[in-house]
């Protein structure tokens, strides 16, 4: 009984852990590669880099996320995107501070992850970690999810 009372808690404790205290911290960058990028903003004060995560091995697949560098405030770096890769991934500025990220695979219409973000205001997690997370309700005003 208490060895079942002892594992109920502990597999509890970790889904509390992961569901709302997400940070982006936990994105493995030992095997990451570098995507398209950077891709400066209209006036230079947004910088942009995706980067791939590769996972699960030769029958995986590859996660990208985008961090913004905050080229006026210290180089702060915020991610802003994060999703699994589809087979077209591209970034545009289409103004000062909204950046445009194509993330689709033309054969799969339903795969489309493209958003326009806001920087400083919105968010993306694919599977809105980032948006029940306690950690991070402060870093962003809207965050979407698929």
């Amino acid at each position: 009984m208490i060895a079942t009372l002892s594992g109920v808690v502990l597999v509890s404790s970790i889904y509390i852990y992961e569901a709302y205290f997400f940070t982006f911290d936990q994105i493995n960058k030992e095997s990451m590669q570098k995507g398209p990028g950077p891709a400066t903003s209209p006036t230079d004060a947004y910088t942009a880099d995706a980067y791939y995560e590769p996972y699960g091995g030769a029958a995986g697949g590859v996660n990208v996320w985008v961090e913004v560098t905050y080229n006026n405030e210290d180089h702060k770096v915020q991610t802003v995107y994060y999703g699994d890769a589809k087979s077209t991934f591209n970034m545009d500025w289409l103004d000062e501070d909204t950046l445009q990220i194509q993330n689709l695979d033309p054969d799969y219409p339903d795969s489309d992850r493209s958003i326009n973000l806001r920087i400083g205001k919105d968010i993306y997690h694919e599977f809105g970690l980032a948006c029940q997370s306690i950690l991070m309700k402060d870093e962003y005003e809207t965050c979407y999810k698929n």
